[in-house]
């Protein structure tokens, strides 16, 4: 990996990186997903680490806290805010430059993969404006991408699930069990295959997909000494040191450009 040049810091700049909700969202949402994972799997290939009930009771403890994480924690992280900038448009915005994948991110993935065969040195993906005071983005580019493909996994997993925990599950009435099965039906009838297996199969399929994100979050992107400092900011302080220049561009005060500065 080629690095930037050696060079002080101009000075040391300590800002929140996450919000304590944002930390234990994180939190909650990695114990749920490891805690599915093992008991989904002991379930489906018969692991001999604990019986099937205890497995399949911890699998529906954790299902709850997992959805509530994703589809509630997380966009009210996503959408919340304190200051002046707290428009419908401004949060759409923000929405948009941190979480959309566009042409500055695939400019920076493209950056990723040449400095991985050593043409470029590795580009920022931590940018902040401190003339707002907020970050343009704090994400690795591929994560923009990975997020989208997880949200779609979280949905399949989430409906398929409905139906292996009951067939006849209809809360209020709703036949939302039957409504599911009768979709997955008309599907596999296309390929010849059975209604019930397609299910299973895309369950099974959006597990391995949760394992394969964990590899490349962790075990690809984040596996260098330089990123540790994004873990502990994630895990206990929140914080980070702009100052720290690996993987970080400022946007300055007197920048009067909006040319955003590598430090």
């Amino acid at each position: 990996m080629v690095r930037s040049p050696e060079r002080p810091a101009s000075r040391r700049k300590v800002v929140e990186r996450y919000t304590w909700l944002e930390r234990v969202t994180h939190l909650v949402h990695l114990i749920a997903m490891f805690v599915l994972l093992i008991t989904g799997f002991k379930i489906y290939f018969m692991w001999g680490v604990m019986s099937f009930e205890a497995a399949r009771t911890w699998h529906m403890i954790a299902v709850p806290f997992f959805l509530v994480a994703n589809w509630l924690l997380v966009p009210y992280n996503i959408f919340s805010c304190k200051g002046e900038k707290c428009s419908f448009r401004d949060r759409m915005e923000h929405f948009k430059e941190s979480y959309v994948f566009g042409k500055a991110d695939a400019e920076r993935l493209v950056g990723t993969i040449k400095n991985f065969f050593g043409k470029e040195r590795y580009p920022a993906y931590t940018i902040y404006d401190e003339r707002s005071e907020h970050y343009v983005t704090k994400l690795h580019p591929a994560m923009k991408i990975l997020l989208v493909l997880e949200s779609m996994a979280i949905f399949l997993v989430a409906v398929t699930g409905i139906v292996l925990y009951s067939l006849t599950w209809s809360p209020l009435g709703i036949p939302v069990s039957q409504w599911i099965l009768s979709v997955a039906w008309f599907f596999a009838s296309l390929i010849n295959f059975n209604g019930l297996a397609l299910i299973r199969l895309l369950h099974l399929l959006a597990a391995y997909w949760f394992v394969l994100e964990l590899i490349i979050h962790v075990g690809i992107i984040e596996f260098d000494p330089d990123a540790w400092k994004y873990h502990k900011a994630i895990f206990w302080s929140g914080e980070e040191d702009l100052s720290d220049r690996h993987f970080v561009r400022v946007i300055e005060e007197s920048d009067q450009t909006g040319t955003a500065k590598e430090h």
